[in-house]
C-alpha cells in the first residue's frame, strides 16, 4: 500500500504524518509554527525536521503539503502567507526538491487540499463536484469540480471569506473568529432577557455554543444570525459555481445545527427551485485531521 507524507501548514501549528491510500494516519507528529520560525529559518527548521522523520519511512516517495494563502499558479512558490510572512515569495517546491530530489513534491491552498481530502477520504462518498466552506479563524472556501479543484484565472480563485458582505465588511470580517465575538458582545449588549452567555467575562464562541446546546435562546439567536450572513454568501457561491452541494467543515461547525437554519433561509429566498430541488448541504466528516489528509491527498494521482 503506497503511503504519502502530508504537511499541513498552520499559523499555530504545522501537522505532519504519514499517510496511506485509505487515510490511515501513522506517526503523527505536530509542531509550534512559532518554534520552526525562530531565527527567521521556517523552511530550513521545516526541511530538516521533514528528513528526520522520512527516515524510517523510506518507502514514501511523495509529499503533500497544504499552505494557508496564495500560492503561484504553477504551485511553486508562496506570495502572500499572513500567518507567516517570512514566507512570501520564497520559492518552496525548489527547497523540498533540492533535499528531497528524488521524491514528487505538491503544493496547494489549504482550504484547496483540505477539500480534496474530503474527495479521496470522507466516510459518506463525496459527489464528484462540490463546494467546500471551513469555519474557523477565517473563512476558507474551495471547489471540486468533476474531481479536481477549481483554482480560477491566476490559481487564487474562490476566496469566500474576502466578498463583501454586511456592514461594510468581508464575509471573513462578520463571522470569521474575530467576527462572531464581536457580533456575541454587540447582541448581548442588545438583548435583556436572560441568558447562560456571561456579561461579565470576555465574548467566547465555545461557551456561546454550550449554550445553544443547553437551550439558550440569546445563544441560538447569534448563531441563527450567523447562518443568515453565511447564507447570503452561499447564494453568490452557488450562482457563480452553479454548484448544489456544498460541505461545512472547520471548528465552528460543532454549531452547525443552530447555524443551518439561517442558512437556509436565505438560500431558500434568493435561489429558484433548478437549485433547490437537489441542493444538498452536509458536514465534512474529517475533523481536525482535514488538513493533513487533505495536503496527502495532493499526492494522488
Amino acid at each position: 500500500m503506497e503511503r504519502y507524507l502530508g504537511i499541513d501548514v498552520g499559523g499555530n501549528h504545522v501537522k505532519t504524518g504519514i499517510v496511506d491510500n485509505i487515510g490511515e494516519i501513522q506517526d503523527f507528529k505536530s509542531y509550534e509554527t512559532a518554534e520552526l520560525r525562530k531565527n527567521g529559518q521556517f523552511v530550513e527548521n521545516l526541511l530538516d525536521r521533514m528528513v528526520y522523520r522520512l527516515i524510517n519511512h523510506k518507502d514514501v516517495k511523495r509529499i503533500g503539503i497544504g499552505l494557508p494563502g496564495t500560492i503561484t499558479k504553477d504551485r511553486s512558490a508562496m506570495i502572500e502567507i499572513t500567518a507567516i510572512p517570512e514566507l512570501n515569495g520564497v520559492k518552496l517546491l525548489k527547497a523540498f526538491e533540492d533535499r528531497f530530489p528524488d521524491m514528487d513534491i505538491f503544493l496547494e491552498n489549504d482550504a484547496n487540499a483540505a477539500a480534496l481530502g474530503e474527495l479521496h477520504f470522507a466516510k459518506k462518498k463525496a459527489p464528484d463536484t462540490y463546494g467546500f466552506i471551513t469555519l474557523g479563524t477565517g473563512i476558507g472556501s474551495a471547489a471540486v469540480i468533476d474531481r479536481k479543484v477549481f483554482t480560477g484565472g491566476d490559481g487564487n480563485g474562490l476566496e469566500l471569506g474576502h466578498i463583501p458582505s454586511r456592514n461594510n465588511k468581508t464575509l471573513e470580517e462578520n463571522i470569521g473568529k474575530k467576527g462572531i465575538l464581536n457580533l456575541i458582545e454587540t447582541r448581548l449588549r442588545e438583548y435583556s432577557g436572560h441568558t447562560k452567555v456571561s456579561r461579565e467575562e470576555p465574548a467566547s464562541a465555545t461557551k456561546t455554543v454550550i449554550a445553544a446546546n443547553e437551550g439558550d435562546e440569546f445563544a441560538r439567536q447569534v448563531f441563527f444570525e450567523v447562518g443568515e450572513v453565511l447564507g447570503e454568501g452561499l447564494v453568490a457561491f452557488i450562482r457563480i459555481m452553479d454548484i448544489k452541494t456544498i460541505i461545512i467543515g472547520g471548528g465552528l461547525s460543532a454549531a452547525y445545527e443552530f447555524i443551518e437554519p439561517g442558512i437556509k433561509k436565505q438560500l431558500e429566498y434568493f435561489l429558484t427551485p433548478y437549485y433547490l430541488k437537489d441542493l444538498d448541504l452536509r458536514l465534512a466528516s474529517l475533523g481536525n485531521d482535514a488538513g493533513l489528509l487533505g495536503a496527502a491527498s495532493l499526492c494522488f494521482d
